[in-house]
């Protein structure tokens, strides 16, 4: 039963946590997306894991402007819900979307290459008539 309870309070974290985000005025918040969030047993800690679309200056930045708005998405969090304790906030920058993204570069490069080594061995080859 507290495994539910914990899978529940996760989901709402992660909604509410994106629509809090989505409304910061703060221009130093690129596009930001919120991933994921993990929250321990006890729901006194939560992990936002999030990515952002940009260089790694826009990345920081974001970093920045969210340990700053941390105690106002907190506040926030307790006046949208009825939750006895709100958990502490932990920001945390998810690689997997820019590992994702060079993973398919490196592939997308390498199947060229293929299609290129393929074109010119076709030239090569004489043809049957």
């Amino acid at each position: 039963m507290q495994r539910k309870r914990v899978l529940r309070i996760r989901e709402l974290l992660l909604r509410m946590i994106s629509e809090i985000v989505s409304s910061l005025k703060d221009p130093r918040i690129g596009f930001l997306t919120i991933t994921d969030v993990t929250i321990t047993d006890d729901l006194r800690e939560a992990k936002i894991f999030y990515s952002v679309l940009g260089n790694q200056e826009e990345r920081n930045k974001t970093a920045e402007a969210l340990v700053c708005a941390n105690s106002f998405i907190r506040r926030e969090i307790a006046s949208r819900t009825d939750l006895r304790r709100v958990p502490e906030l932990e920001f945390v920058y998810d690689e997997s979307l820019a590992q994702a993204q060079r993973i398919n570069e490196i592939l997308y490069r390498l199947e060229k290459e293929k299609n290129g080594t393929e074109d010119k061995e076709k030239q090569n080859c004489p043809k049957n008539t």
